[in-house]
């Protein structure tokens, strides 16, 4: 699978974030295990409105990155999640979530949800 292009996004596609109910368990355990001054940076990052909470604007990239909800996953991949910087990487047909999303992150789910 080609990899994209994410870094230098700073974000632009990382909002909103759908999440299921075993997406946000395995997101709490991360958060949970993290170096407390890890999170904390993480947490109080300025971030464009509608950006993932979980967005590291510093370090541009995913601060949660190997418990990623699988819509982040799939980004760039399918044909209604196309990556503007590398369109012809969409190649498998719609995504459709296994489960249905509980809420959605930095509107249903914020920092306090997991701190």
């Amino acid at each position: 699978m080609e990899k994209l292009p994410c870094k230098g996004c700073r974000g632009m596609c990382c909002g909103p974030v759908p999440i299921t109910e075993q997406e946000l368990k395995k997101i709490k355990k991360k958060i949970k295990a993290m170096p407390k001054k890890m999170s904390l940076d993480l947490k109080n990052q300025q971030r464009l409105y509608g950006t993932c909470i979980f967005y590291d604007e510093i370090n541009d990239r995913c601060g949660i990155h190997s418990v990623r909800p699988s819509i982040c996953r799939a980004f760039g991949y399918y044909n209604n999640l196309v990556c503007f910087r590398k369109p012809k990487v969409a190649v498998g047909e719609n995504y459709i979530a296994n489960e249905l999303p509980i809420g959605i992150l930095s509107i249903d789910f914020m920092w306090k949800d997991f701190i």
